[in-house]
């Protein structure tokens, strides 16, 4: 399998996923220009990353992605506990970070700027930071009690991260979040994560 990626990007869920599968795997660099060059066009014409290749076949989408893995490889357990009902508890949360969290940061990455106003677009900035307090205060509830989203590691736990890094560096406040906290620490301490990180030249 070939995961085609950019540093820090949504993309470093999949990777962190790949890692604690523990299979070979070849991770490709693409930068935000290359991906606008007609080479990667090719293989995603939306221009995004993740981009996973299995042999011939190209799936994008993070959630497909995702998905695809935990059940590709069960094993890992990744995908629940194998009930119906811990599969669907996976998605659940797993929707909620790649459906509802991840594009409320849209306005801080500049998609409001066609706005043209700097006063609306501090505002969009602002208003995205507050709606985002209150859906990592949500995740911060789930994770009571518990080291992962669902109770046990799932495909979902990467992508919170990714977005918990995103919000450090957005000064977005998480503070009293310490179930968040808890979590973030556990995942930098992940030797996994750390080699994921570490080949995206985050670490």
């Amino acid at each position: 399998m070939k995961l085609y990626y950019s540093p820090g990007a949504c993309s470093l869920a999949d990777h962190i996923v790949l890692e604690w599968i523990g299979k070979p795997y070849e991770a490709v660099r693409v930068n935000r220009e290359e991906r606008k060059q007609p080479e990667f066009l090719k293989i995603n014409p939306a221009g995004a990353v993740p981009v996973l290749e299995d042999g011939s076949w190209r799936l994008t989408q993070n959630a497909a992605i995702l998905n695809f893995l935990a059940d590709s490889f069960p094993e890992a357990g990744l995908g629940g506990d194998g009930t119906p009902k811990s599969r669907a508890e996976a998605n659940r949360w797993l929707a909620f970070v790649n459906s509802d969290m991840h594009p409320a940061f849209k306005p801080l990455f500049g998609s409001t700027a066609y706005l043209g106003d700097e006063g609306a677009i501090e505002k969009s900035k602002a208003d995205a930071k507050k709606k985002l307090r209150g859906m990592f205060a949500t995740a911060d509830a789930q994770l009571a009690g518990k080291d992962w989203l669902i109770g046990q590691r799932s495909i979902a736990d990467p992508y919170l991260f990714v977005l918990t890094r995103w919000a450090k560096a957005n000064d977005i406040d998480l503070s009293g979040l310490s179930n968040l906290e808890r979590f973030f620490a556990h995942m930098l301490a992940d030797a996994h994560v750390q080699k994921a990180m570490k080949d995206e030249g985050l670490a």
